[in-house]
């Protein structure tokens, strides 16, 4: 971009500053929603205009809520299969570049190569392993290896009208144990906990972090919250409130090893006392595989082949599923009978079986033990998190919920079947959906919305941003179609800020062309939905923080 470009630029967005809040800043310093002492340099938020603050006339929050997503994945999985961090105190350079086992083409990076369609299942394909300042390959829609939730871009979706993100601190030691095979050596430990609580730190010390740059302690806008008052009142205030998750493959050490449960009651409630100190509000009991507390609802395709080769390599079993019999909930279908070559090279005695017909059912419930943690769990007044359970396991949990009239049930990105919703619901329990494609996102608001009209509950998407299931791709055909692509600049879901494409050191973002390739075109495809599902669909994305803080206080209150 040219001297006289990035002039008339700079121009255009103080003028804009001015319409849009009435003010600039004065000699005492930015206004109280930009930093005054920035990291330089850093990446750009590209957003005018004042936060919108305060309640409405009948008292509630406004704001988008993003129920489940990973900021600190890189932390995961032995630390060496998400690249890039979060943030450093040594900058964005330091943050935002390959991970050492990609150096120096990309061609060593074997689960990035198998899970990301652009490479063409080449497992030996190469990529452009440079970060900052040029991204040339990352961060994208289709990378499931690289950062995408720096805090700048988080940043960019507080100020595009985000209020609640929850930060689900995860890992997953059968893909940590895999990856410390085929790209060895891991930088952690594969132990689940031990990744829990290295995320729940790092959180606060970024919280501390942006703090430092807003002035001291409690002035920034990163704000971890452990009760719903305090989120409410972050909220209000026009700050972003951070709730802690937790998603993980075995809580507590509650693994199974060829079907013996390796925890017990003392263990499990030692376990949510550690994480309620933590300041955990609301966790899975299972994820990916089963444990000693629930079986799962499993994976499809290829991702299901490299979880269920976890599951063999850390319970010493096979996902088991049956066919499903007439009538009965499905848990996904397995793909079955040949390992890719290079997972099969790595380990030569894992044998994928040969599974029956689908639809597949998950023959395995909740256990006594899963059955204690889910009393726990409400003994805590922590929210429980429905998605990833076997149809068995979920049907099982709702019973104790509804035995308890307790409406901490959360199903936070579309895995929860269908049949189930009604119960959540009838609880006061709360659902997300996925972050899709805009075209899919849509068609799934308007079949769900009458369902959720009837309970007057708001909506809301779990991006699972770093977390393998990848974000919103370009929408097809955006320019040639009747409602046409999103037009920058643009206004926020609120209308008080304005919002340009998102650059970062050499490049730039457009949710036309790119999709949401991090966490900061959040907002871009939140105006992408406007244009596809009207202002309908907005005003049930606003309702959503106002939704979540209901059913958090009923279940605070229980």
């Amino acid at each position: 971009m040219s001297r006289f470009r990035c002039t008339l630029v700079a121009v255009v967005m103080g003028v804009l500053a001015l319409l849009v809040s009435g003010s600039s800043a004065t000699a005492a310093g930015p206004p109280w929603w930009e930093p005054v002492s920035p990291q330089t340099p850093d990446s750009e938020v590209d957003v005018v205009g004042e936060p919108f603050t305060g309640t409405t006339a009948t008292g509630e929050v406004r704001g988008l809520v993003d129920a489940h997503t990973h900021m600190f994945s890189d932390e995961g999985f032995g630390g060496n299969v998400i690249c890039g961090r979060t943030f450093s105190a040594h900058g964005i350079a330091d943050a935002l570049r390959d991970c050492p086992a990609h150096q120096p083409d990309g061609r060593r990076a074997l689960i990035e190569n198998l899970t990301n369609a652009r490479q063409g299942g080449n497992p030996f394909a190469s990529h452009d392993t440079v970060g900052w300042p040029t991204f040339r390959f990352w961060p994208a829609y289709d990378s499931f290896t690289h950062q995408q939730m720096y805090y700048k871009w988080v940043e960019r979706a507080w100020r595009g009208g985000q209020r609640i993100l929850v930060n689900d601190l995860v890992s997953n030691s059968g893909l940590c144990t895999i990856n410390g095979v085929v790209n060895a050596p891991n930088r952690s430990s594969c132990n689940d906990m031990d990744a829990v609580r290295r995320e729940a730190r790092l959180t606060r010390e970024l919280e501390a972090f942006v703090d430092a740059q807003y002035g001291g302690a409690g002035q920034g806008w990163f704000r971890i919250v452990t009760t719903p008052a305090q989120a409410r009142s972050v909220v209000e205030q026009g700050k972003l409130a951070v709730v802690l998750g937790v998603e993980v493959s075995e809580p507590f050490g509650c693994k199974q090893t060829l079907t013996i449960p390796a925890c017990g009651k003392a263990q499990i409630d030692r376990g949510l006392d550690e994480l309620k100190a933590l300041g955990v509000s609301s966790m899975f009991l299972c994820h990916k595989f089963d444990n000693a507390l629930c079986g799962v609802r499993y994976d499809e395709g290829t991702t299901g082949v490299i979880v269920n080769l976890g599951q063999f390599l850390t319970t010493g079993t096979w996902w088991n599923p049956r066919t499903c019999r007439p009538g009965e909930v499905p848990d996904h279908t397995v793909a079955g009978g040949v390992l890719p070559k290079e997972l099969a090279v790595a380990f030569p005695l894992a044998v994928l079986p040969v599974y029956p017909v689908g639809p597949h059912c998950n023959p395995r419930g909740l256990t006594s033990l899963g059955e204690y943690a889910v009393r726990g769990l409400v003994k805590r007044h922590m929210m429980v998190e429905v998605d990833h359970m076997s149809a068995k396991a979920a049907a099982r949990t709702f019973s104790i919920l509804e035995e308890t009239s307790y409406a901490g049930a959360l199903s936070s990105h579309s895995w929860l079947a269908e049949p189930f919703m009604q119960r959540l619901y009838s609880l006061g329990g709360f659902a997300t959906q996925y972050g899709h494609g805009t075209t899919e996102f849509v068609a799934d608001w308007r079949a769900s919305k009458a369902q959720r009209d009837r309970f007057g509950v708001g909506y809301g998407f779990g991006m699972d941003m770093n977390g393998f299931g990848g974000t919103p791709p370009p929408r097809e055909g955006a320019a040639t179609s009747a409602a046409g692509p999103v037009v920058y600049p643009f206004r926020s879901v609120d209308g008080g800020s304005v919002l340009s494409r998102q650059r970062t050191g050499d490049r730039v973002w457009d949710v036309n062309v790119d999709g949401v390739a991090h966490y900061g075109q959040v907002p871009d495809w939140v105006e992408d939905l406007r244009i596809v599902g009207g202002q309908e669909l907005v005003d049930d994305l606003m309702a959503g923080a106002e939704s979540y803080l209901r059913t958090w206080e009923r279940a605070a209150a229980n």
